[in-house]
């Protein structure tokens, strides 16, 4: 598909760019042109084209196009555990609610669910996802399926998911499909054996591949670590070679500054996960802290048990907002640099360079912010409104890899919503039986 979107305002969220008022053209998968317009013959030349024939053409109306969001940690199929276990302290809420459903849920269930997930990542503009989860297999089908790009990270731990089948699955779900791909990855270091996260030390050093991980979520984890092997799980981990080519770290609510130090030279990701950490009273992140070290700090929903929506601009304001109460500072953390992370640093987190700004060449990952909406108005700052005072309801359109899936309260995906709705109630009828 050729598509022209015309009378747009763009954030292209390259390094100082300002809003454009102009044109944005995508052809097939990735962006061909952003600029306003005058100079669409040099286009033409450059591309070895007379004229560009559109498929569509979408009158934006002065509505604004930026990078779609980048859900950096997400578990999709949970959306069976929505709501079902609330009000718990983490360890209870694990080991007494959501490991027993797990032990019964199919790799069929969760191909269902992460569909359900996915509608709801469309609403939010979201157009890539760092999925960790039981089934990658089936959590690839239904992403595939539905258009969205998922990055997928192992869950290896001491009763699923082996090193072998993490290797596995990094040589089938990676360059099969453009929209997948896999990286390497553990539940926490409370959830595997030393000899289990020594030997996946072993494969990244063998495939020179990065690791990610649930670190330092909670004060007892941390501490508990401590009690196990004498150091805090950051340390410890790198200590077995584990951050050698990088990697991720989810949530980090307990970092160290010995340990953002050590993420910083070893070029480790901090995903965040605010609203999660809040809902399991886990404590709130230094994100400031880890800005001023130079960390890149992405943003993550977690999934939708412990949070319990997928809605990005939720965890952008509660980002922003915690890191003020937590400093005592009402400039700490700008909207900006939060946009940067939900968007720039998700990419980079995720390896996804191409799906990171509005350029000539990168991937056609696009959402259509919704102007005139009274939220979004008066346009003093379009930018930090998203963040401040923007919502699911100002997403009009999620494109991904040049298709639009969402548009106007549509999904453009293969099954109708209510149907998946309806296979959602349907699986977990059966667990409460």
């Amino acid at each position: 598909m050729n598509i022209r979107f015309y009378n747009a305002r763009i954030l292209t969220m390259e390094a100082d760019m300002p809003v454009l008022e102009g044109e944005l053209w995508v052809r097939e998968e990735r962006i061909l042109y952003v600029g306003d317009g005058a100079d669409r013959e040099a286009v033409f030349r450059k591309n070895g084209i007379d004229c560009m024939i559109w498929d569509e053409e979408i009158d934006c109306k002065g509505n604004l196009l930026m990078p779609g969001f980048k859900d950096a940690h997400t578990h999709s199929g949970m959306t069976l555990l929505r709501s079902y276990a609330d009000d718990l302290p983490l360890q209870s809420w694990l080991n007494e609610q959501v490991f027993p459903i797990e032990a019964r849920m199919t790799a069929e269930d969760i191909y269902h669910l992460t569909k359900l997930a996915v509608l709801e990542y469309l609403t939010s503009g979201i157009t890539a996802i760092f999925d960790m989860y039981l089934t990658p297999e089936s959590i690839a089908r239904a992403c595939s399926e539905m258009g969205m790009r998922c990055v997928q990270t192992g869950a290896v731990n001491n009763f699923s998911q082996s090193v072998d089948l993490a290797e596995k699955w990094y040589h089938e779900l990676n360059g099969k499909d453009p929209l997948l791909s896999f990286r390497l990855g553990f539940h926490a270091e409370y959830t595997c054996s030393r000899e289990l996260m020594e030997q996946m030390a072993g494969l990244a050093g063998k495939l020179k591949a990065p690791v990610y991980m649930h670190l330092s979520e909670t004060k007892k984890e941390v501490e508990d670590c401590v009690e196990r092997y004498g150091v805090t799980p950051g340390v410890f981990l790198d200590s077995l070679g584990m951050f050698e080519y990088g990697g991720g770290a989810y949530h980090c609510v307990w970092l160290t500054p010995e340990e953002i130090s050590l993420f910083k030279k070893k070029k480790v990701s901090v995903i965040t996960n605010p609203a999660s950490n809040l809902k399991l009273a886990s404590g709130i992140a230094p994100i400031r802290d880890f800005l001023e070290a130079g960390l890149n700090v992405a943003i993550g929903t977690d999934g939708p048990a412990s949070n319990n929506c997928l809605d990005m601009f939720r965890e952008m304001f509660l980002v922003t907002g915690l890191a003020k109460v937590r400093e005592k500072d009402a400039s700490a953390v700008d909207a900006m640099e939060v946009l940067r992370m939900a968007t720039v640093n998700g990419a980079e987190a995720m390896g996804l360079a191409d799906a990171d700004v509005l350029a000539e060449g990168k991937l056609a990952d696009i959402i259509m912010i919704d102007l005139h909406q009274p939220n979004m108005q008066p346009l003093n700052n379009i930018a930090k409104n998203i963040v401040y005072s923007g919502s699911k309801q100002n997403v009009k359109m999620t494109m991904i890899h040049g298709k639009i899936c969402y548009h106007d309260g549509v999904f453009y995906v293969p099954e109708e919503p209510e149907e998946i709705y309806a296979k959602a109630n349907e699986i977990i009828g059966k667990m409460r039986q």
